[in-house]
């Protein structure tokens, strides 16, 4: 569940104005605080600068222009107006207080580590101080739980690695077979065109043999030639008997 966080600003203590001051530099200071109180953060941001221009090494000036800034959301510019705080800083409180309030910014800034040096800086110059303990402990949290979802995040993408590297071993596997398959496949149809070619070699190699009831064309000449020669001798007969020449059908 999530935590609600609880970010003290130490400000309001520091907006009583000082009579101390020049009455100008009060003025101004006095302005800006209502100013931030209404949340008009712009005007009062320019009125606690118009009473750093009359008082520049002013604590509470400095003080409450990093918090003005922090409500802007401009967390670097108010990490620099507290730091000029802490230069003008007179007691413990008042240091620890700057410390507390940068530890603020640079957590929202997201700067975790940072905001945990801040906060022990603040428990050592006021060690009692209950706001600043529970925003250290929140902030320790805030990294704990960062630190768990990088891992949850790393072995995650590992368990993603892990899983397309499997995935793309049993692709391999099944590509591999395929080939295999697809060899095999054309190595058989190599060795069955092989032995056809070898058959049809074989075979060429063969006399050919004549056909069941054919003659070859001198033996026809021959068979026809005795024909004439007989028919010849016929006619040569009969003329001896008859002194007439016999005519045939046939027409050789």
């Amino acid at each position: 569940m999530k935590r609600k966080i609880f970010i003290n600003i130490i400000f309001v203590a520091l907006l009583v104005p000082a009579f101390t001051f020049a009455q100008s530099t009060r003025k101004y200071i006095n302005k800006g605080v209502d100013q931030y109180k209404a949340g008009k953060m712009s005007d009062a941001e320019v009125n606690f600068k118009k009473g750093l221009e009359k008082a520049p090494k002013n604590y509470t000036a400095h003080f409450n222009l990093g918090d003005a800034y922090y409500k802007q959301k401009k967390y670097d510019d108010a990490i620099k107006s507290y730091q000029q705080a802490l230069a003008e800083g007179k007691t413990n409180v008042e240091k620890a207080n700057v410390y507390h309030n940068i530890g603020n910014a640079l957590l929202k800034d997201k700067k975790i580590d940072k905001s945990i040096d801040a906060y022990k800086q603040a428990l050592k110059l006021n060690p009692d101080d209950p706001s600043t303990k529970y925003n250290l402990s929140y902030a320790l949290k805030q990294k704990n739980d960062k630190k768990n979802k990088n891992n949850q995040d790393k072995n995650k993408n590992d368990k993603d690695k892990k899983k397309d590297k499997n995935k793309q071993n049993k692709n391999n596997k099944g590509n591999n077979k395929n080939d295999k398959q697809d060899k095999k496949k054309n190595q058989d149809q190599n060795k069955d065109q092989q032995n056809k070619n070898k058959q049809d070699q074989k075979n060429s190699k063969k006399p050919q043999q004549p056909q069941k009831n054919q003659i070859s064309k001198a033996d026809a000449q021959r068979i026809l030639n005795a024909l004439k020669n007989n028919e010849k001798a016929l006619q040569q007969k009969l003329r001896k008997r008859t002194g007439k020449v016999v005519k045939t059908d046939k027409d050789w």
